[in-house]
């Protein structure tokens, strides 16, 4: 190996830190905001990054206006089917109540056919009695 340098490790450090604290500058230099170029595409970047944020909350204001829509339709819908539900009850409640009243009117009538035949019958055994027998 042919160490002509004589170069120890402290200073390849030293030399590699410099080259990169060059390379920095260079850099800096180079991608200064002072470049009109770069400030184009920055404010073009910046340009995107904003319109790209409108849609976003377009979109998201599309879908929550969405979502309270559906959210009273369906409210709407639930309380339809409610009224609906406490129609047929009282739908149902009065025709049980209508049997109820037949049932009822029936039952009278019964009891009044029951006591006129009763009467009839009482007046036939009276009849009977009041004749004359015959022997």
């Amino acid at each position: 190996m042919d160490n002509s340098k004589k170069t120890n490790f402290d200073d390849r450090l030293s030399a590699a830190a410099n080259a990169k604290k060059a390379e920095l500058e260079k850099f800096r230099a180079r991608s200064g905001a002072t470049d009109p170029a770069f400030a184009e595409r920055q404010a073009a970047r910046r340009a995107v990054s904003v319109s790209r944020d409108a849609r976003a909350a377009e979109r998201n204001a599309s879908r929550l206006a969405g979502v309270a829509r559906e959210a009273a339709e369906k409210a709407a819908r639930d309380t339809a089917l409610e009224a609906e539900e406490v129609a047929r009850a009282a739908a149902v409640e009065a025709e049980q109540a209508a049997r109820a009243v037949e049932v009822a009117r029936q039952a009278a009538d019964d009891v009044a056919l029951q006591a006129e035949r009763k009467a009839a019958r009482d007046a036939r055994y009276a009849a009977r009695k009041v004749r004359p027998r015959k022997r």
